[in-house]
């Protein structure tokens, strides 16, 4: 945490609008010595999954909590880790990882809370396709779709044409330092 809070003194002249996963998810005591220590927002979340934890993350001071949908139990979850923030006086932002459905969860999500901060998109013409331009980003702004359900059709047999091949994902947590880091 000394090294996270060296950094978060060292950008908060620039004034971000957060100070995002400054120490690993776990450690919520080095979070609390963050967020008392450094004049910025603290966010942490996408690697959380319960609400026990975003609790604790609350309780250790992190002023935006950034749900992945896909991994922290979907909209109902969402909306109880929402209210655990607003009742803390925390914004969330929702994170996204998992693509364009997660992205449709996140906008039904963020519609319904008051103490949203925003939406993260990664925005690719795939994408698009995929949801069939359901969602779009308009002068900074989404639109929830008012379609049943998430609000997009997936196009089935596009995704099945581009099966995902990949052994992992970007997110995982691990038990032991990647080989070779250190040496």
């Amino acid at each position: 945490s000394a090294g996270a809070i060296r950094l978060g003194e060292a950008i908060a002249p620039h004034a971000p609008l957060w100070f995002e996963e400054p120490v690993p998810p776990d450690d919520w005591e080095g979070l609390a010595k963050v967020a008392a220590s450094v004049p910025l927002p603290v966010a942490t979340g996408e690697r959380l999954t319960t609400k026990a934890e975003f609790a604790l993350a609350l309780k250790a001071g992190a002023a935006i909590l950034q749900p992945a949908l896909g991994r922290a139990g979907g909209l109902w979850e969402g909306r109880k880790i929402a209210t655990l923030a607003e009742a803390a006086g925390a914004q969330i932002a929702p994170h996204l990882y998992a693509g364009p459905v997660e992205w449709a969860a996140n906008v039904q999500l963020a519609a319904t809370v008051p103490n949203l901060l925003m939406v993260e998109t990664i925005e690719t013409e795939f994408h698009h396709r995929l949801i069939g331009g359901a969602l779009k980003v308009e002068a900074g702004f989404v639109t929830p779709p008012e379609a049943p359900g998430l609000g997009i059709e997936v196009d089935e047999a596009m995704a099945r044409a581009h099966p995902y091949e990949g052994e992992g994902l970007h997110l995982e947590m691990q038990e032991a330092m990647p080989s070779g880091l250190w040496d």
